[in-house]
């Protein structure tokens, strides 16, 4: 009897000594704090949506969830770093729609991949909103309308930001210029936060975002958002017509989703969907999301692999018509 137990007690230890994943996916995880990479700088989308959704995953896995800020190359660098990272469950990634985009944008500039689409796993979307335009309360446009007949009078004199080139701000931007046939100067930034304050400054004269980004700044009176990318009524902003109201067909959705290391365990990988799961139906997590102008529109794992998947294919025909930016 002594004999069969120690072997067995060497046996396991010789198990967890050579790194089988499938027996270290079934100890005690977590152990110890897990990392959620937000790819942009505090006050975007993706941050607003990460915060309370760690704080919610926290208390359901018994273990912190830091969220740790990468920000630059229109997200690319942080979500290149998760991509990257050791397949254990505590590197995670919330990401913007921007992931279908950059892999495609790297093709068209000819330049080193910073991660590929099938590198992550999609765990659970968060929300799905149509990205709005939004200008200063004091600019001379009170329409959309407006400010494309002024786009066309003035090739290039109208600048607006974004987090990046290829990014979430930036595509939508393209989108409308193609569509509306007018032409505006790209000044990108490091994230959504940066631009809105870069345009409360004076320094540059629309974004595209969130409605999350900017509600604040409307409420308080110092942004005005002309229109949206969508269909019918967004539901923080009910009065904002949809830019096919002025004729314009350009439609463009920003969406916020978790990711993980494509190799990361099953079990682990399933423990973080449930947990996912818990803390979109969190009630402190969607009064957050909720007062920040985008409600939860959650996706579970299969579901929201479809989507990316979908989002993907038609972000990569909108990305070859952009071509290459400078």
């Amino acid at each position: 009897m002594k004999r069969n137990t120690l072997f067995k007690s060497t046996l396991l230890a010789s198990l967890l000594l050579s790194g089988a994943p499938w027996l270290a996916a079934q100890t005690a995880w977590p152990t110890h704090a897990i990392t959620m990479i937000v790819p942009f700088p505090p006050g975007g989308l993706a941050d607003l949506v990460a915060r309370p959704v760690a704080e919610a995953m926290s208390r359901e896995l018994g273990q912190p969830v830091v969220i740790e800020n990468k920000a630059g190359a229109g997200g690319g660098i942080g979500m290149g770093v998760a991509a990257k990272a050791k397949p254990d469950g505590y590197t995670i990634l919330m990401a913007l729609s921007s992931l279908t985009v950059i892999p495609e944008a790297d093709a068209v500039l000819g330049r080193a991949p910073m991660f590929a689409l099938s590198d992550l796993r999609p765990i659970a979307r968060f929300t799905a909103d149509p990205t709005v335009l939004a200008v200063r309360a004091d600019s001379p446009w009170k329409t959309a309308k407006q400010f494309v007949d002024d786009a066309k009078k003035r090739p290039g004199a109208i600048n607006y930001g974004s987090s990046g080139s290829y990014g979430t701000m930036h595509v939508p931007m393209e989108i409308l210029s193609q569509n509306a046939g007018i032409k505006m100067t790209h000044i990108p930034f490091t994230g959504a936060g940066p631009a809105v304050v870069a345009m409360l400054g004076g320094q540059i004269d629309a974004v595209s975002s969130g409605p999350a980004t900017v509600l604040q700044q409307v409420k308080a009176g110092k942004l005005r958002v002309l229109a949206h990318w969508g269909n019918g009524q967004l539901s923080a902003l009910p009065d904002v017509p949809s830019l096919k109201d002025s004729g314009l067909n350009a439609e463009y959705a920003q969406w916020s989703g978790l990711f993980i290391p494509k190799d990361t365990p099953e079990p682990i990988a399933q423990r973080l969907r449930a947990a996912a799961k818990t803390a979109a139906q969190d009630s402190k997590v969607k009064e957050v999301i909720l007062g920040a102008g985008s409600p939860v529109q959650y996706q579970d794992s299969p579901e929201f692999e479809k989507y990316v998947q979908a989002d993907a294919a038609r972000m990569a025909a909108v990305v070859k018509r952009i071509g290459k930016v400078e």
